[in-house]
C-alpha cells in the first residue's frame, strides 16, 4: 500500500515550492515521483499538430520526488506522516499526528 495516492491533498516540504499545497494528479510509482496540481510548472515548446494547429508554448506540471511532499491531516490542516494500520482485515492509512483516517475522498 502506498502512503500517497492520487487525489490526496499534500504540502511541499522542501525545495523551490516549499509550503505550497496542491492535489496529486498522478503517482509515478516506478520513479517514486508525483505530479502535484499547480506545483513545478515547466514550459514546453510544442510544434504545430492536429491538437494545436498554431503550436506554441504550453505550461504543465512536471513530476517532483515523493519524499518532498507530505499529506495534509484532514482534522488539523497540517502536514503529517502516514501510518498503515489493519482495521477489519483491510489496510488503511492513518495520520500519525491525530490518528484520523486518510482517504482521497475525505480530503476536501
Amino acid at each position: 500500500m502506498r502512503r500517497i495516492r492520487k487525489g490526496d491533498l499534500v504540502q511541499v516540504i522542501s525545495g523551490k515550492y516549499k509550503g505550497a499545497k496542491g492535489r496529486i494528479l498522478v503517482v509515478l510509482a516506478d520513479e517514486d515521483k508525483v505530479v502535484v496540481e499547480g506545483i513545478n510548472i515547466k514550459k514546453r515548446h510544442v510544434k504545430p499538430n492536429a491538437k494545436m494547429p498554431q503550436g506554441g508554448v504550453v505550461e504543465r506540471e512536471a513530476p517532483i520526488h515523493s519524499c518532498k511532499v507530505m499529506p495534509i491531516d484532514p482534522s488539523t490542516g497540517k502536514p503529517t506522516r502516514v501510518r498503515i494500520k489493519i482495521e477489519d482485515g483491510k489496510k488503511v492509512r492513518v495520520a500519525v499526528k491525530s490518528g484520523t483516517l486518510l482517504t482521497a475522498t475525505a480530503n476536501p
